[in-house]
């Protein structure tokens, strides 16, 4: 198959593949798809799996080298519930598999390649998975499940855009593809796992998400002739170091983590403790049959096909009259989005039935509600890094994006702990102020730097 080189002295494949994109993006957003619900529907139990029963007497017992972790986790935090303990592990849990990427990435530059490091990460996901059936190796499906999201994550979506040439015009398009099966994995896998574990055992839920992952592993290995980088004519640009200017810019995103991180207390809470909140708290019964709770966390996977179409014509909308948001601001709207949401479920229990249950659709108006702000948080963020990073050091400072996400899920974490000690008003209340202060200091920084450093809005 020839190539025509491109004015970069790019090799250009042919368009051919899917309507106009190369098939390997097929294999690549299939994969995702099934890395997805792999994750997804691992997330979705996990803190009511370790409540209800792993960390219960007859089985906490048996977990081979949790004594020494917990016994880490309290030296920091003082004794713990039962409840407050799951919570913390599962912030560590959800922060780590946040962080790895960085790693993941690198070892895949540098050692692996991207096909070694995808295809080991699966592999360990997959033994995590099933590491699960058992209480003994519970810590073991957690270090597997951790270091495999780490190489998986990291050298998977890169290859996305080494399909295309650098200014190919068809990147943009296939990283919105390749994105929405992050969201369709998002919604099937609480579906399909909550109605096995509750069905059926907690066991055959997590088996699942191993099955999930043994099939992105397939199509992902079978698609690989596919799945072929454009050369790419190497050149050693001299490096030059960060102008006052550039350094100025990354001050301020590196200022930026923190901040971003009282979002990430909120929405990684809603992984985590929301689920025990919607056990104890949300009518679940429609006639006799019970709605499984994680598929609540389903919604979270559809909201955004819902809210993104009305979101950007609104955008568009204010772009064409000047109106428009800078992207400081947007973060800030969807941080203040997300607080109005929480503060939603603080006052679920002023509507309860005579059982003092809150009506399921509630938690419905949530979900729905809180992703339009996630919608307006999460891509503002890697907009403004890509956006107003030097171009020399890009790749590096998303990664310094991703630690407000580990570093938010480990507060949320022990903030899960406080979850028996205070009234659902309160405890989301709490959530709903730490969330509400990073919208007031996003516009705040919007109406100190928004204008500087070339950092400027644009429509989606």
């Amino acid at each position: 198959m020839s190539a025509i080189a491109d004015d970069d002295g790019e090799a250009v494949k042919p368009a051919g593949g899917l309507f106009g994109h190369p098939r390997g993006l097929v294999v690549l957003a299939g994969t995702e798809l099934w890395e997805r619900i792999s994750f997804h529907g691992m997330q979705a139990l996990l803190t009511l799996y370790m409540v209800g029963q792993l960390f219960t007497p007859g089985h906490v017992e048996k977990i081979i080298g949790f004594a020494g972790l917990r016994s880490a986790i309290q030296a920091l935090t003082g004794p713990l519930s039962t409840q407050a303990l799951a919570s913390q592990v599962f912030g560590l849990y959800v922060g780590l598999v946040a962080f790895m990427p960085v790693i993941g990435g690198w070892l895949g530059d540098r050692w692996l390649g991207r096909k070694g490091a995808v295809t080991i990460g699966a592999l360990l996901m997959t033994a995590g998975h099933f590491c699960m059936a058992f209480d003994q190796s519970f810590l073991l499906a957690m270090l597997f499940l951790i270091i495999g999201a780490g190489a998986l994550r990291g050298n998977l979506a890169p290859q996305v855009g080494e399909l295309y040439p650098q200014h190919d015009a068809r990147r943009d398009t296939a990283f919105q593809l390749y994105y929405s099966m992050v969201n369709l994995g998002a919604f099937i896998a609480p579906v399909v796992t909550g109605a096995l574990a509750q069905t059926f055992s907690w066991h055959i839920g997590f088996g699942f998400a191993g099955v999930g992952m043994s099939v992105g592993l397939i199509i992902y290995l079978s698609g690989q002739r596919w799945v072929v980088p454009v050369i790419v004519r190497e050149t050693k640009a001299a490096k030059t170091p960060l102008t006052a200017a550039e350094r100025r810019r990354v001050l301020i995103l590196l200022a930026l983590v923190p901040v971003s991180a009282l979002f990430w207390i909120g929405q990684s809470q809603i992984w985590n403790t929301y689920n025990l909140w919607v056990r104890d708290h949300i009518q679940l019964h429609i006639g006799s049959f019970q709605v499984p709770v994680p598929w609540l966390q389903a919604i979270d996977g559809l909201s955004p096909f819902i809210c993104l179409p009305p979101m950007l014509m609104m955008w568009r909308w204010q772009a064409s009259r000047g109106r428009e948001p800078s992207p400081f601001a947007k973060a800030g709207i969807g941080c203040l989005i997300f607080a109005c949401s929480t503060l939603w479920l603080a006052a679920a229990g002023f509507v309860t039935d005579e059982a003092g249950r809150s009506p399921l659709i509630w938690a419905i108006v949530f979900h729905l509600a809180s992703n339009l702000g996630w919608l307006y948080f999460t891509p503002t963020m890697v907009a403004i890094f890509t956006r107003s990073a030097p171009a020399s050091i890009v790749a590096t400072l998303l990664g310094v994006n991703s630690a407000s996400a580990f570093l938010g899920s480990i507060i949320s974490g022990r903030l899960g702990g406080l979850y028996e000690a205070l009234t659902p008003a309160q405890f989301w209340t709490l959530h709903a102020s730490l969330v509400g202060l990073g919208a007031a200091i996003f516009l705040l920084i919007d109406w100190r730097f928004g204008k500087a450093y070339g950092v400027v809005g644009t429509s989606a």
